[in-house]
């Protein structure tokens, strides 16, 4: 159980991506009303649209995207650093980068981090870290590790917002020594909880899911541990299993936006030819609104013709399968029955 400013968390948890202060083509009471209890915002793009100062003078994220449940901010990481091009120099004092608005030459600093995320009043705040890509030299790595170590510590000797709690981020890829040296430099930091960063970016599958799970061990059992950027059935199985408590992507939402569903069987493109005449749910075993009324064949003509609602009900339907599934998992746990519920859910997924 995590306890924000905004209500308590009951983990394991998937977290909704809400990027520009709203989950896509959803209303927030859909979002609730799919199991949801956290959504997760971005530091990056609510700082260049509509701007932090703007949110903070108009209440606070909460208030301006009519959310009253936690949320989380990401720092802008990941953004800075996965935009690779924009990028004009990295420092020991910050990153400096054009942004992908208007190409305007912009700063990021772990202080300008620290006070983004006030300004939005976020549950959880994110440090900003440096996220290098899969595959870069160990000297690259390494810098990587040092740099957002120090990075934290700067962060961490900011002001946060009342109430506000603060996450570091641990990278080092997969390379054992430099993620175990990342994992206990930041928990000496003693944040509120702990990330696991720099995965699922492109390494191995197996080395991820291996990493995972003895740098999760490493984190202090007393506090949360968030996996950043993992959503499909087996991976969040995996990290589940792990010991990892929190976790977000956007997999659900772009899958949809793709005309996919996620289903318990495995994903179905429902732009394809065999679903034009198929009454049946996209999941029999789901109870989200898409599957309550609306058959594969409806929702692959919606799809086909570029109607909204076709997007609006395969990412309600994506949303609730994962949030069903970490719901799922968290009950297995209280039962004493995690092994038993993983091995039934990937079985039935090939």
């Amino acid at each position: 159980m995590l306890r924000t400013a905004h209500g308590e968390i009951r983990t394991p948890v998937f977290m909704p991506v809400g990027t520009k202060a709203t989950v896509k083509t959803l209303h927030p009471d859909e979002v609730r009303d799919l199991g949801a209890q956290i959504v997760l915002g971005n530091t990056y793009h609510l700082h260049f649209r509509p701007g932090s100062e703007l949110i903070r003078e108009l209440g606070g994220l909460h208030r301006f995207m009519g959310w009253d449940a936690p949320i989380l901010s990401d720092s802008g990481g990941f953004q800075v650093f996965s935009l690779r091009d924009t990028i004009a120099r990295v420092d020991d004092d910050g990153v400096t980068f054009n942004n992908v608005y208007d190409g305007t030459p912009t700063r990021f600093t772990p202080e300008l981090a620290a006070q983004i995320q006030a300004n939005l009043g976020s549950d959880i705040a994110m440090c900003l870290d440096q996220v290098p890509p899969a595959g870069v030299s160990r000297r690259q790595l390494e810098e990587a590790v040092r740099r957002t170590t120090a990075w934290a510590r700067r962060q961490r000797d900011t002001i946060p917002a009342e109430g506000q709690l603060r996450f570091g981020i641990t990278q080092g890829g997969v390379d054992p020594e430099l993620r175990r040296r990342s994992t206990e430099e930041i928990a000496e930091l003693c944040f509120d909880g702990n990330a696991i960063g720099g995965l699922a970016i492109g390494e191995d599958r197996t080395q991820m899911f291996e990493t995972t799970d003895w740098a999760a061990r490493l984190m202090p059992s007393d506090k949360p541990r968030y996996f950043m950027g993992i959503g499909d059935l087996e991976g969040v199985l995996e990290v589940i299993e792990a010991g990892v408590d929190m976790f977000d992507c956007v997999l659900p939402t772009r899958t949809a936006r793709t005309g996919s569903a996620l289903t318990g069987e495995g994903r179905l493109n429902l732009r394809n030819a065999r679903f034009a005449r198929d009454d049946r749910p996209l999941d029999a075993a789901c109870d989200c609104p898409a599957c309550a009324r609306f058959s594969r064949a409806y929702i692959r003509h919606l799809v086909n013709q570029n109607e909204l609602l076709g997007l609006r009900l395969l990412s309600l339907h994506n949303l609730r399968f994962v949030i069903e599934l970490t719901q799922g998992a968290r009950e297995a746990i209280e039962r004493g029955r995690f092994a038993d519920y993983k091995r039934q859910r990937l079985e039935r997924s090939t």
